[in-house]
C-alpha cells in the first residue's frame, strides 16, 4: 500500500500435513499453469478472532492517525482515526468504516490498524477472512511492512508484501504484490486473481500468503494463484532479512483507484472475521 509514487471461524490452514512438498496445480483464474513449492505452516502463533465487542485488542493493534505525508504516499483522500465510527468490533467481526464527512480538513474518514512493535514475524502463513467493500475510489488492503530498524531504513528497502489489495470498481478481482529496491510503486511485481461466479463484496473469502526463505505464495481461499521468488524481481530480495508487521486499512481515493465518483455509496465497510498467523513448528 505504500506507493511513494504507489467457512466459518473453524477454517483451518489449507495444507496441514508434512513439512515441505512440491505441488502442481492448475490455477483457476490465472493465465498459466505453474509448478510451485509450498511450505506447510500449521503452528498457530497469533490470532485475533474479534470476539470481544468494542475497540480492537490493544495488545495487538496500533493505529495510524491523520493523512500521512502526501496522503500516505499515495495521494489518498481519507483522514484515518481511531474513533468507533471508523473502527470497532461487533458480533465477532472487525468493522472498518469509510465515511464521507468533513473531518480535520478531509472529506472522508476511515481507519488503518497495524501491529508494529506488538507483533512482528519473519516467515509463516498470514491469512485473513474478509468481506470487501465496493465502489469507485474504494481501496482496502491487508499487507505486511518490514521493520525500519528505528528509522535507519526506509521504504522500499524495508520491503512490502501486499497480501490482498482490491479496488472497489472491480469487485471480482484482487491482487498480490511485492515492493522492494528496484521494483516499487508502478514497477512493483504483482499478479491478480479473478473470482468466478462471485464477488468479493458479497461473501467472505480467505486471503493469505505462505512465506518462506526465497519465496512468497499467494492464496485466495483454497487456490494457490501466484509465487514470487528472487528470480522474479529486478532488484534485491529483501524478504529474508527480518520481521514484518501487519497492516489492514481501508483507503479512499489515491493513486491506484482514483477518487470516488457520484455513484460511490458511503459508508463503505471492510469486514474482518479473523486474522491468523502460523509458523512451522519444526523450525
Amino acid at each position: 500500500m505504500i506507493r511513494r509514487n504507489k467457512y466459518t471461524k473453524s477454517v483451518k490452514p489449507i495444507f496441514t500435513t508434512g513439512i515441505w512438498m512440491a505441488l502442481v496445480l492448475i490455477i483457476c483464474g490465472c493465465d498459466t499453469d505453474e509448478t510451485q513449492t509450498v511450505a506447510t505452516f500449521n503452528n498457530l502463533i497469533m490470532s485475533d478472532e474479534f470476539d470481544t465487542d468494542g475497540a480492537p485488542n490493544s495488545a495487538i493493534w496500533n493505529y495510524d492517525i491523520g493523512t500521512g505525508q502526501n496522503g500516505w504516499g499515495n495521494n489518498e483522500l481519507q483522514y484515518y482515526t481511531d474513533r468507533p465510527e471508523n473502527v470497532t468490533v461487533q458480533n465477532g467481526v472487525l468493522i472498518i468504516t469509510a465515511k464521507q464527512e468533513s473531518f480535520e480538513g478531509s472529506s472522508y474518514t476511515s481507519a488503518r490498524l497495524l501491529t508494529k512493535g506488538k507483533f512482528q514475524q519473519t516467515f509463516g502463513r498470514f491469512e485473513a477472512r474478509m468481506r470487501l467493500p465496493y465502489g469507485q475510489g474504494i481501496w482496502p488492503a491487508f499487507w505486511l511492512l518490514g521493520d525500519d530498524n528505528n528509522g535507519t531504513e526506509i521504504w522500499p528497502q524495508i520491503g512490502e508484501i501486499d497480501i490482498m489489495e482490491y479496488v472497489g470498481d472491480e469487485p471480482t478481482r484482487v491482487f498480490g504484490t511485492v515492493h522492494g529496491p528496484g521494483y516499487s510503486g508502478g514497477e512493483s511485481v504483482s499478479k491478480s486473481y479473478v473470482l468466478d461466479n462471485d464477488r468479493f463484496d458479497t461473501n467472505f473469502h480467505v486471503f493469505g500468503i505462505e512465506w518462506g526463505p526465497n519465496y512468497i505464495n499467494y492464496y485466495v481461499d483454497d487456490v494457490l494463484y501466484n509465487q514470487i521468488t528472487p528470480e522474479d524481481v529486478p532488484g534485491e530480495w529483501v524478504f529474508n532479512d527480518g520481521p514484518f508487521y501487519i497492516i489492514i486499512n481501508l483507503a479512499v481515493g489515491g493513486a491506484l483507484p482514483g477518487p470516488p465518483n457520484t455513484e460511490t455509496q458511503f459508508p463503505q465497510r471492510l469486514l474482518v472475521d479473523y486474522i491468523r498467523v502460523y509458523n512451522n513448528a519444526n523450525n
